[in-house]
């Protein structure tokens, strides 16, 4: 049985957001709150702890009118920012660095009450939020600079590379990273020299609010980065038809309405959407390693993660100690709802999350699955935690087999021949992670390439990619359209523009001169060019 742990009390004075103890008091949250973009008249909605119930902010609703107000103003303030240099606007970010570090207590605190995280999962989203502010902070200038093109004629033709701000970027944030996937998208945005309007989840509006404060203390120009709260119905319309370009983040079925949309304005935009992640043990993998990296790769932010592993397919030479040592882990978590790290996993985030993994269990139950561990909620705990779970036994009669879950559900099958296991990890309409077990990496790297996933990791189950800031991190098929991090995390939010100056001669042949004689001479110069180192 998995084990809990009880919410430690501490003194964090009258009225702590969520009613969690430890927390941040509410008066702080209604300041992050404040920061909002806001105005008369508008409705608003009361936001609760994962861990409690309770209430941790009232949160007013932008309308459509609010909601372009924004854009307009963001766009009125575009041309100071793109104006400040790239390389003032990397201090700024490194200068954001620090301060999410120096402050990680208090945004370890935020993020736990208004997602229902484990402290150590929260703190994935502190170092995320950390790299990600370092790396551009590093090498967004570079990677921005006008760059020279070998031009059509030799030393007469001076061609440049340039890459230029789209504008005004419109960002639509999820509810299970607030901070990681925040720092991901609105901040190499604001290296490029655009401004941001960002949507947040409700859930987690608290998370992002104060990222936003961080970014204040750390330089940024308040107008370049507003947020705006509310409903997806009632201000989805102002972010498609008022952004330069939209970055989402969420469902599949919500993207694709939304790319479709968004076609109509000939305007870019970068989805990362949904997945079925699988993982592959190898025969002769480490085994005790690969199941301590099975339960991180399912379980952490309990299962709540775009790229958590919900599929593995372990050779039968080694299946049955696999699962005996992945059960055991499974059940030695801890579930608790304290701030502090004495819990290995949190809660589900809200009552449409717990519904949907319930129901899961309970149709892979009642379609012959086995459930080795886990299956059930545990409301004695808080109101939203269910058991970390392992299934056997699925079958494509099962709701659970092909679609998400986004639970802390995994379903463990067999194989006997490798081609077979990468065909039926590749058999599916998401392609966002894999993972892969061996201790011949060579091989394992071999097998990851033949995987249809956007990010593989070998011996790790998310956290290799997406901590690597430097590579790209996006989905095939179904999961999405675009990358973020990387260089084009960060060129995704540029338009390219080539200039080219052209000295003396011209591209034409000249008064007088033969167009026969020109061609049969450029002819000859275009041989000569082909040999030219550079070219």
């Amino acid at each position: 049985m998995t084990r809990t742990t009880t919410a430690a009390r501490h003194d964090s004075g009258p009225d702590p957001i969520g009613g969690v103890a430890g927390a941040p008091p509410a008066s702080r949250g209604t300041g992050l709150v404040e920061r909002a973009v806001t105005g008369p008249g508008l409705e608003s909605v009361t936001m609760s702890a994962p861990f409690t119930g309770l209430p941790t902010a009232v949160l007013p609703q932008a309308d459509d009118a609010l909601a372009r107000a924004a854009f307009a103003h963001a766009r009125t303030g575009q041309p100071s920012w793109a104006a400040t240099s790239p390389s003032e606007r990397e201090r700024v970010l490194l200068r954001l660095h620090d301060l999410v570090l120096a402050h990680r207590d208090e945004g370890l605190d935020l993020v736990q009450v208004e997602s229902g995280k484990a402290r150590l999962d929260a703190f994935d989203e502190i170092s995320a939020t950390a790299l990600v502010a370092a790396y551009y902070g590093r090498h967004s200038a570079r990677l921005l600079a006008t760059r020279r093109a070998p031009g059509a004629l030799p030393l007469l033709t001076r061609a440049t590379h340039v890459r230029r701000p789209r504008g005004v970027v419109g960002v639509i944030s999820p509810w299970n990273y607030p901070l990681a996937l925040t720092a991901m998208d609105v901040l190499p945005a604001l290296a490029a020299g655009n401004t941001v309007v960002q949507k947040p989840d409700n859930q987690t509006a608290l998370s992002a609010l104060w990222l936003h404060e961080m970014a204040e203390r750390a330089g940024l120009p308040r107008d370049a980065w507003q947020i705006v709260l509310g409903r997806g119905s009632a201000i989805g319309d102002a972010i498609v038809e008022e952004s330069d370009y939209v970055c989402f983040t969420g469902s599949t079925p919500t993207g694709k309405r939304l790319a479709s949309a968004i076609a109509g304005r000939l305007t870019g935009y970068s989805l990362e959407l949904g997945g079925k992640n699988p993982m592959i043990v190898l025969p002769g993998a480490d085994v005790k390693a690969a199941a301590a990296g099975a339960v991180s790769a399912c379980f952490s932010s309990a299962g709540q993660l775009c790229v958590s592993v919900e599929r593995i397919y372990v050779h039968d030479s080694v299946r049955e100690r696999f699962l005996a040592a992945f059960a055991e882990r499974t059940r030695a978590l801890r579930l608790g709802a304290a701030l502090d790290h004495r819990a290995g996993m949190g809660s589900l985030t809200n009552e449409d999350q717990l519904r949907a993994v319930s129901e899961h269990v309970a149709d892979a139950r009642a379609n012959g699955a086995t459930v080795v561990t886990g299956g059930r909620a545990r409301p004695d705990v808080g109101p939203l935690f269910y058991e970390p779970t392992i299934l056997t036994g699925v079958t494509d009669r099962c709701a659970v087999f092909a679609d998400e879950t986004f639970g802390p559900v995994v379903s463990v099958y067999g194989y006997t021949d490798v081609a077979d296991a990468v065909s039926r990890a590749n058999d599916t309409a998401f392609g966002l992670n894999a993972s892969v077990w061996s201790r011949d990496t060579r091989l394992a790297r071999e097998v990851a390439l033949r995987l249809n996933a956007g990010t593989v990791n070998v011996n790790e189950g998310y956290a290799a990619t997406f901590g690597t800031v430097g590579v790209p991190m996006g989905g095939m098929k179904d999961s999405g359209v675009g990358r973020r991090n990387g260089a084009e995390g960060l060129l995704r939010y540029t338009e390219s523009q080539s200039v080219a100056v052209q000295h003396g001669l011209r591209l034409r042949p000249g008064r007088g001169v033969p167009p026969a004689l020109w061609t049969a001479a450029l002819t000859a110069g275009l041989r000569l060019l082909r040999r030219l180192p550079g070219r």
